[in-house]
Formats: structure tokens, C-alpha cells, sequence
């Protein structure tokens, strides 16, 4: 499959680089994938296109201030470390740049001294394995050091640290925020509960695949970076009732979804489970774990857009994808929503 069947021509100045004050205030696309129609309306309008008995699957991690800038200790070159999952206690993979200034020994100095990290190992696209050094407590030392790592076509400063996660964010360890959950407040969530809907946490903390485009050609031969994710053994009860009651589960975002989906894929209905997943949902995939999806718009050539075209289909997301260039909708991160039912 040919990756330019899910190109699409985008103005830079749809890019959203700040986010609303409101987060609910956002515009949201609707789309009735049977139907085939489109309607516009705002974010807080989701509420009257769910059900009493429907829920709603949100992905709960809480994105780190991962973006670190130090020194090598020996030269005094600056490096640029990301982090992106722990993989032991004080030893994480990152993402370094420039990469080739790091080798296996190569120890980076952060704030002073405050913080440090030695390389231990080597991984491709510029990943290394580093083991931090530092006094107290690590979260502590990052929160005073690093900054949040906005995606790279956002070039605005983001004041509030806060308006990069979710309300709702709570387990810490992604390197990205899961998007679509930025458009929740508190009070509609409220709302959304009083009306009779559920509401059901997973985790996957978001990593590596965030930030790697789809550089082959051929859909098929590209490789998805893993992901960790968890469901409690709460949670997929619920969901289980949820399906037997015939109620509609509606994933939060493609994080959520592809959660849900590697659960059902590997056990055939929700069980308590945790792993790494490197699920690649594309069409002709037919999703088996959720009934509606609320999402971001996405990247042209992205894994993420292959997702939604796999629940809508790829010529009906497209042309949604044209009229939202069209209706001037702000893209990606901070910028607006789509309901798929």
C-alpha cells in the first residue's frame, strides 16, 4: 500500500500553535461513518451525541517535562536528551541530539551538576540508553530541570506546563501528550457522567512512534516503535459490561485505542493486562474493541491517519480531511477534535 493514498495538502497556518483558553471551546467535526455525513459543531457539544451507557475510554498517563539540555562533561558540547521510556531504575532510553556526539561513556551534565547521565547503550534513529545520576528524587530533579517536549511543528513557548496534559492525567511516563483528551474540563466531564455515561482509564504512555514519521513507501514494511500500556482488572470489567449490555465504547484518542485494540487482539475480549504494544492499525483492519472514536486531526503520511481511515474508511476521511482544510479547522496538538460514530 502506497503511502502517498494518505497524503493530503496542508496550509502551515492550519498548524494550531497555542491552545485555547477554554479547552472546550475547540471545534469538533463530526462524522457518521455509515451515513457518510459531516456536521460541525464544538467540543462541547460532544455531550449530545452520547448515549446513558455508553463510555468513554480515556488514557490517564501524565506526559514528563522530558526535554533536557546539558553538556558533555569532557568538551562542553550542548545535548539535547528526550526521554522516552524507563526501562530499569535511573536508566532510560531517549532520543539524543546531535546523536553522534554520544557514544557508549559518554556522560552528560545537566543544571549544574544537579543531574547527570552516562550512556550505556545504543539504539537506531538517534536512540540511546543513558543511567541518570543525581540526589533525591528524580521526578523532583526533572521537574525542576526539564521542559515539556512540545512536538517539532510547534515552535510557540507554552507558559503553562499544565495546558499540556490532560485534566485527567495522572500515571507519569509519556514523552507526548495522548491529544485528544486536552478538550475535557473537569465540569464536562461532570456533565457527562450526570447524563448517565461512564467513564473507563487506561494507560499507554505515549512514546517513540510519536515522533517517528512513516518513511517507507510501502505502508506495510513500516515498523511501529512499542509502546507500554496497562488495564486494571476494574476497568475491563467494565468494559465487559459495557459490551454485554450492547452500550457503545468510544476510545479517547488513538493512544486509548490502540490499547483497547491489542487487549481484544490478544485475548479476545478485556482482561487485566499490561505489556508493550506495537499494534499498526491500518486499513483493511477492522477494529474489534471500540463502536466511536474522538481524535485530533493528523499528520498527512501518518500512522495516526491510517488509524482513523481503518474505523471510517480512507476516502471518507480524506474528504472530511478536505473539508476541515476548507472550514479553516486548527490541526494536530492544540488544535481541533473529530467524533467518528
Amino acid at each position: 500500500m502506497d503511502i502517498k493514498q494518505y497524503d493530503f495538502d496542508l496550509p502551515e497556518e492550519l498548524i494550531a500553535q497555542t491552545p485555547l483558553e477554554d479547552r472546550t471551546a475547540s471545534r469538533l467535526m463530526v462524522l457518521n461513518k455509515e451515513k457518510e455525513s459531516i456536521d460541525h459543531k464544538h467540543f462541547y457539544d460532544i455531550i449530545d451525541y452520547l448515549d446513558a451507557g455508553d463510555c468513554l475510554v480515556l488514557n490517564d498517563t501524565r506526559v514528563l517535562p522530558a526535554r533536557l539540555y546539558g553538556v558533555k562533561e569532557d568538551t562542553g558540547a550542548k545535548v539535547e536528551v528526550l526521554l522516552l521510556h524507563q526501562s530499569e531504575k535511573d536508566e532510560w532510553e531517549v532520543l539524543a541530539k546531535p546523536a553522534k556526539k554520544v557514544k557508549e561513556g559518554t556522560r552528560i551534565v545537566f543544571g549544574d551538576g544537579k543531574l547527570a547521565a552516562v550512556c550505556t547503550g545504543l539504539k537506531e534513529h538517534g536512540g540511546r540508553v543513558v543511567k541518570f545520576e543525581y540526589e533525591g528524587i528524580f521526578l523532583e530533579v526533572l521537574e525542576s530541570l526539564g521542559e515539556m517536549p512540545l512536538p517539532p511543528y510547534i515552535k510557540e513557548q507554552l507558559p503553562d506546563r499544565e495546558r499540556y496534559q490532560t485534566v485527567y492525567a495522572k500515571e507519569e511516563g509519556s514523552a507526548a501528550a495522548p491529544t485528544a483528551g486536552l478538550h475535557f474540563t473537569e465540569e464536562l466531564l461532570e456533565k457527562i457522567r450526570h447524563k448517565g455515561v461512564e467513564i473507563a482509564y487506561i494507560t499507554l504512555h505515549v512514546g517513540l512512534g510519536t515522533f517517528r514519521p512513516v518513511s517507507v513507501e510501502d505502508v506495510e514494511e513500516h515498523d511501529m516503535h512499542a509502546e507500554f500500556y496497562q488495564m486494571s482488572e476494574e476497568t475491563a470489567q467494565q468494559l465487559n459490561d459495557v459490551r454485554a449490555r450492547g452500550s457503545r465504547i468510544i476510545s479517547v484518542g488513538t493512544t486509548s485505542t490502540r490499547t483497547l485494540e491489542t487487549i481484544v487482539r490478544d485475548h479476545g475480549t478485556f482482561v487485566k493486562a499490561e505489556g508493550w504494544t506495537d499494534i499498526f492499525i491500518y486499513p483493511p483492519y477492522q477494529l474489534k474493541a471500540i463502536d466511536g472514536l474522538i481524535t485530533n486531526f493528523h499528520l498527512p503520511k501518518s500512522t495516526l491517519i491510517m488509524l482513523v481511515s481503518a474505523l471510517a474508511g480512507r476516502d471518507f476521511i480524506l474528504k472530511a480531511y478536505r473539508e476541515a482544510v476548507d472550514e479553516r479547522y486548527r490541526f494536530f496538538s492544540f488544535g481541533d477534535a473529530m467524533l467518528i460514530l
